[in-house]
């Protein structure tokens, strides 16, 4: 993955959009720290597909995504109201 300064990449974002169509993702610095990074769109629908299953997957799922407390019933006892006693 190639890096580009971000002074770069503005004066030549066409460049950068040909590299990333054909070498893959470029990583864009500011101030000599990662910034962004740009990547194709094929590449994004599937970082963007793996990252959250469809609801029909998750209801077909066998298992539970989460563990909620349940808490435990019949636990406590009810009062009869005073008019009714």
């Amino acid at each position: 993955m190639k890096s580009w300064p971000v002074q770069d990449a503005k004066a030549r974002f066409s460049e950068l959009l040909d590299a990333c169509l054909r070498e893959g993702p470029q990583l864009v610095t500011k101030r000599g720290n990662d910034a962004a990074v740009l990547v194709s769109a094929s590449a994004w629908r599937r970082l963007q597909h793996a990252a959250k299953p469809s609801l029909k997957e998750l209801l077909l799922a066998d298992t539970a995504r989460i563990d909620l407390p349940v808490p435990a019933r019949g636990g406590t006892r009810r009062r009869t109201p005073a008019g009714l006693a």
